[in-house]
């Protein structure tokens, strides 16, 4: 990577290193370049809802950060415009969930991003894609 894309992609570094929540969750940041990135999540009990599976509010918030992780990685501040979320299968306690997220495509202040989160057995489990928004050109 260039020195460039180095400094384009510590953007995203520092904003997953003041992610509050993801930490909270226990994000980890597994992977990142420009325009992609992967994060996971040992999904725990306070994370199952009342079928005792993951609440797909984990599901998305994981991919969402993922996602955010890819969009960050050009260097600018950019924040998601709107997302959406398939659920596939389900997932437990003691799963760990990895959300690899790539760019679809970048134009003027917008993208578009698809990531794929996948279970402890490499199974897709859900399917998100978002739309990120430039908020600040550098």
């Amino acid at each position: 990577m260039t020195t460039v894309g180095q400094a384009a992609v510590e953007t995203a570094r520092q904003m997953f290193a003041a992610d509050i929540a993801s930490r909270a969750l226990g994000i980890e940041l597994v992977e990142l370049g420009p325009g992609h990135a992967t994060a996971s999540m040992l999904v725990t009990e306070p994370m199952l809802n009342g079928h005792g599976i993951t609440h797909g509010g984990y599901v998305f918030l994981l991919a969402d950060t993922t996602f955010a992780l890819a969009c960050n990685s050009h260097g600018h501040s950019t924040v998601g415009a709107r997302a959406d979320i398939r659920y596939l299968r389900p997932t437990r306690a003691g799963d760990v969930l990895t959300a690899a997220a790539v760019e679809r495509a970048r134009f003027g202040r917008n993208g578009i991003y698809d990531v794929t989160v996948s279970d402890s057995d490499s199974q897709v489990v859900a399917e998100f894609r978002g739309d990120s928004r430039i908020v600040s050109p550098t």
